[in-house]
């Protein structure tokens, strides 16, 4: 059956962290990882079934919730689980900090890669350890793992390595090769990887598939926390679903003792939801996937078009990356919201001069988006 993606729904005054931060300013919210179609039908059948049962307590994961996931692991990313694997969260960017604190003591390092989802720079220092970072290079349009500089940014005091695939802000899906030369590297050098895989279901290329890291092989596998949510592919972030697989018993007990007393389990919508999504959803993500993909043809196409903006292709995700060197601007982020258009600022993710454009909405609300960016510009080029 088709779904509506096209039909606007006003979220203003909704309580929406997207749309209210704006609240009383004409300013179109393409920022955060949080898209504006209505979750999946059967998502929102099982939140009403289970809101009628009127009973809202203490929950623990269904099994049919395990059972959907390690066989939706199994038949699509040709990974092969066992239950006592999973761990359960309230937020996938709760495990980056639980995995940084269970991993690394006070004073030990954390690698990752720039540009990178802000949580990864954040949750290091939080943890009293020192964040170290090495850039992506854009080489031939694309964004490349620098496999040399990380090699030399590996310090005896490194012990984590967090890893984005596919990558946000960037859009890459890294390839089996990109993966066993990574994974090579930890091995040798005794880091463990925290793989944040939430956009492993976005891949709008066709002929690209998503590789879990920690899927290559078993030596791997026993020293990756793979963070995995169902949040980003069926627009589930408010109901706090997501969940850790940790096929290494001993690293899964140092992430299960920090978590206590501390992280709050589940709710039950989450998990119902969850459910929902991954079991009965499939319809609605392959129509999804159709229409975001889509929406970035018409996001590059516009960005070739205009001077001074420039992006690379996005293989995965409902995310653009934006160089806005070239407009010598100030601040690109102030200059958009300035523009009417709510952008991510690309000095959060440790790269200035680049925003991030949130393309999972209707064609509607990106051609105002266009119009209102190509407008700005012409009027700073007189």
């Amino acid at each position: 059956m088709p779904f509506d993606f096209d039909t606007p729904i006003n979220r203003k005054d909704t309580g929406s962290l997207k749309w209210d931060i704006y609240q009383g300013r004409d300013v179109l919210p393409l920022w955060v990882a949080d898209m504006d179609f209505a979750s999946p039908p059967q998502v929102i059948a099982a939140l009403h079934e289970r809101i009628d049962h009127g009973i809202f307590g203490y929950a623990f994961a269904p099994r049919a919730l395990k059972e959907t996931i390690i066989e939706r692991l199994r038949t699509r990313h040709n990974w092969d689980l066992q239950s006592d694997w999973l761990v359960w969260l309230p937020g996938l960017v709760t495990g980056i900090n639980i995995a940084c604190r269970a991993v690394a003591a006070l004073g030990d390092a954390i690698l990752t890669t720039i540009p990178a989802y802000p949580p990864f720079l954040s949750a290091p220092e939080l943890a009293g350890c020192e964040l170290i970072t090495v850039e992506h290079p854009n080489r031939n349009h694309a964004y490349q793992i620098d496999f040399e500089a990380i090699e030399a940014a590996i310090t005896e005091e490194t012990k984590l390595f967090i890893l984005c695939n596919p990558h946000n802000p960037t859009g890459r899906v890294f390839t089996r090769d990109e993966l066993s030369a990574l994974a090579e590297i930890c091995l040798r050098r005794n880091l463990i990887i925290c793989a944040d895989e939430i956009h492993c279901d976005l891949v709008l290329d066709t002929e690209k598939r998503h590789l879990s890291i920690a899927a290559l092989d078993q030596a791997i596998a026993e020293r990756t926390i793979t963070l995995l949510s169902p949040s980003k592919t069926f627009n589930l972030p408010g109901l706090g679903c997501s969940l850790a697989v940790i096929p290494d018993e001993g690293l899964r007990k140092r992430f299960t003792n920090v978590m206590q007393g501390i992280v709050p389990h589940v709710n039950i919508m989450g998990y119902t939801a969850a459910l929902a999504a991954y079991r009965d959803s499939e319809d609605w993500h392959l129509e999804l996937i159709d229409y975001l993909r889509r929406n970035r043809d018409l996001v590059e196409t516009f960005i070739g078009s205009i001077p001074g903006l420039s992006m690379n292709h996005v293989e995965a995700t409902y995310l653009a990356w934006i160089d806005v060197r070239e407009l010598d601007v100030p601040d690109p982020y102030i200059f958009f919201e300035q523009a009417g258009v709510g952008l991510s600022n690309g000095a959060d993710f440790g790269v200035p001069g680049f925003v991030r454009l949130n393309f999972g909405c209707p064609h509607a609300t990106l051609e105002l988006a266009f119009d209102r960016i190509a407008a700005a510009i012409r009027n700073l080029k007189r």
